[in-house]
């Protein structure tokens, strides 16, 4: 458990909170968040969970945390649609090993955007947030405002702002003692964590060059279902959004690029790149780019070169590698190299799923009334993210200042079905789409 309690340098937490119409906000959110005792005494026989967001991820998650070996349950559930909601029950409930550890009636099923405040206000004593990226700042300050321990998701904002909110939660989090895991999972994962021990302990030399890739054929997308309106639609077509996702370097390149400040024990300075949309350029796929080109750099001087991608037929990678005067690493892989190329030490050990593993060790410092929190570093690596895609949506060199200070909102004024979503498509159906060298995405 070491590791993720591994203390971060770099900016401090207090420069994300700067003063400002976001800052403020911020706090007018916060400010009902009382010190108030956890939500679940250590000793006590059983873990009660609440569920948010009942897509394939959410379900998983709670999968995982039964087969962590804990005593836990799930006993409510919320999602924006309540098909998901009963989709996501309907598997659970099939899994006869599951099935014991599922008690969740109808008065404890609650659908739409604020369905989560119901989970939130229960009697749970932990909420797994597995929502869209962008609602996740808001639910996560009200499960802390109600006393709850919170395993989130990654990442953790699709924007600054909601950023610094989820910061200033996490602080009170702390304050209350309450237990906060996040769902970067390769924090637990054990050929990380000891491949990690002797990149830092020097095994390659002095590290100056990383790459870090998710280069894939893409995801899942999802057509309008009959009777939809806007904002129905782009919730459940999330992935396309940068509002709800932030695009696929902040949705999922945000696994590899925490891995590199893990390795460098801090964020990056600044960032400049490059990116597009060549190949996904249909109405379905909304706002995101299809591909992402990063240069990285730390405040030591060294370099990290970040590639995303969701075209395909291409060449895939989904890796992490440190280069260092004395070898190189390939860090998912647990090899170390030398300078020649000769293997010099390879992980060999076996361990549980990381998946699994990052719900035991949340439960059990839950049971042990020890300190647990991950929020920090898992905002970090989210603004980190953030940045890059800052960076590749302008075509302009960001520093770390401007992307944490931005007051850029992409979120709607309301979560409401009625709300008018952020964007909105043009007359032909498509929707507006950064173009490098004109937008100013902060």
């Amino acid at each position: 458990m070491s590791e993720q309690k591994e203390k971060r340098r770099g900016t401090s937490r207090r420069e994300f909170l700067k003063k400002g119409s976001v800052a403020a906000t911020a706090a007018a959110t916060l400010a009902g968040l009382s010190i108030e005792r956890a939500a679940h005494a250590a000793g006590s026989d059983v873990i009660k969970i609440g569920l948010i967001g009942c897509g394939g991820r959410g379900t998983g998650a709670v999968r995982d945390a039964i087969n962590s070996g804990h005593p836990v349950k799930l006993v409510a559930m919320a999602d924006a649609f309540d098909f998901q909601l009963q989709k996501s029950l309907e598997r659970l409930m099939g899994d006869e090993k599951l099935r014991k550890h599922i008690d969740v009636p109808p008065d404890r099923q609650f659908a739409g955007l604020d369905a989560y405040k119901h989970v939130c206000q229960s009697d749970v004593d932990v909420v797994i947030l597995a929502t869209p990226p962008g609602f996740r700042p808001v639910q996560f300050a009200e499960a802390i405002k109600n006393g709850k321990h919170v395993f989130a998701e990654k990442p953790i904002a699709t924007d600054a702002p909601g950023v610094r909110l989820f910061l200033a939660a996490n602080e009170e989090a702390k304050k209350k003692g309450l237990a906060v895991g996040i769902g970067l999972q390769r924090h637990h994962q054990a050929v990380y964590i000891e491949t990690m021990k002797r990149l830092k302990d020097g095994a390659i030399g002095d590290i100056n060059f990383m790459r870090a890739y998710w280069n894939g054929a893409g995801v899942w997308v999802r057509d309008r279902l009959p009777g939809m309106n806007e904002m129905q639609y782009q919730v459940w077509n999330w992935y396309y959004f940068v509002w709800t996702c932030g695009d696929h370097i902040v949705e999922q390149h945000i696994h590899n690029i925490d891995v590199i400040n893990w390795l460098k024990g801090t964020h990056p300075i600044k960032a400049q790149g490059q990116g597009g949309r060549q190949v996904r350029v249909g109405k379905k796929y909304g706002q995101i780019y299809d591909h992402h080109f990063v240069e990285f750099t730390y405040p030591d001087g060294s370099v990290m070169l970040s590639q995303c991608r969701h075209i395909p037929g291409c060449w895939n990678s989904v890796s992490e590698h440190a280069h260092g005067s004395n070898g190189y690493c390939h860090i998912g892989r647990g090899i170390i190299y030398d300078k020649k190329g000769n293997v010099v030490w390879r992980y060999r050990g076996r361990a549980r799923s990381p998946y699994v593993q990052e719900h035991y060790d949340l439960y059990s410092a839950i049971l042990a009334g020890e300190p647990y929190n991950e929020g920090d570093y898992g905002a970090y690596s989210t603004m980190t993210a953030i940045m890059g895609r800052m960076a590749t949506y302008s075509g302009k060199e960001v520093t770390w200042e401007t992307a944490i200070n931005s007051n850029l909102s992409l979120q709607p004024t309301e979560y409401s079905w009625d709300a008018e979503p952020p964007v909105k498509p043009d007359k032909d159906g498509y929707y507006p789409v950064a173009k490098p060298g004109v937008t100013i995405p902060w």
